[in-house]
């Protein structure tokens, strides 16, 4: 199977980065197909609701989203993976997320999903934002859930290493 990883951290040796990664090199090992689309290292321009897209006209912004526009079809498994940001995913993730608006007729197919996030905070009431978010979009596209990896307590870059969460994500990327 095609999975599109779609991480939102600005930081190349965060937490998240790096639990992405051990995501991928277990879906790797399983022999899955793996495209990574690094948002904050792309140039993607938030969506600003001027509908060209929905009069079957592409989206006005000519950018990095067209990566995931391209490998969003045939990708059988999509995985958002972010630091979590005062209470919701970055930014540079939720301009992507914001753009599946000019591709949505495409993508409301059924596909299969994961979501890796990390926090500094150990409360796990925190993490519900983002879960809730997450949920909601899976369930306006008709998606699955494959599983959450809700990584708490880990705030300098590399304070996951020295958990359980890269493990976590391995075995989630190696066992799909």
């Amino acid at each position: 199977m095609k999975i599109l990883v779609l991480t939102g951290s600005p930081r190349k040796n965060g937490n998240s980065n790096i639990l992405a990664e051990n995501f991928i090199q277990g879906a790797i090992k399983a022999r899955h197909e793996v495209v990574r689309f690094d948002a904050a290292f792309k140039r993607v321009h938030p969506c600003i609701d001027c509908n060209k897209c929905r009069t079957n006209e592409n989206c006005v912004f000519d950018d990095d989203f067209n990566f995931v526009k391209e490998n969003m079809s045939d990708s059988g498994m999509v995985v958002f993976v972010s630091p979590m940001y005062y209470f919701g995913v970055s930014t540079q993730l939720k301009a992507v997320i914001d753009r599946f608006y000019s591709i949505n007729e495409k993508i409301h197919v059924p596909k299969k999903a994961a979501l890796i996030i990390t926090y500094a905070d150990t409360l796990a009431k925190e993490a519900e934002p983002i879960k809730k978010q997450y949920e909601v979009l899976l369930s306006y596209l008709g998606w699955q859930d494959m599983g959450q990896i809700i990584a708490s307590g880990v705030w300098t870059e590399g304070a996951v290493n020295n958990t359980k969460y890269p493990k976590m994500a391995y075995d989630l990327g190696k066992n799909l």
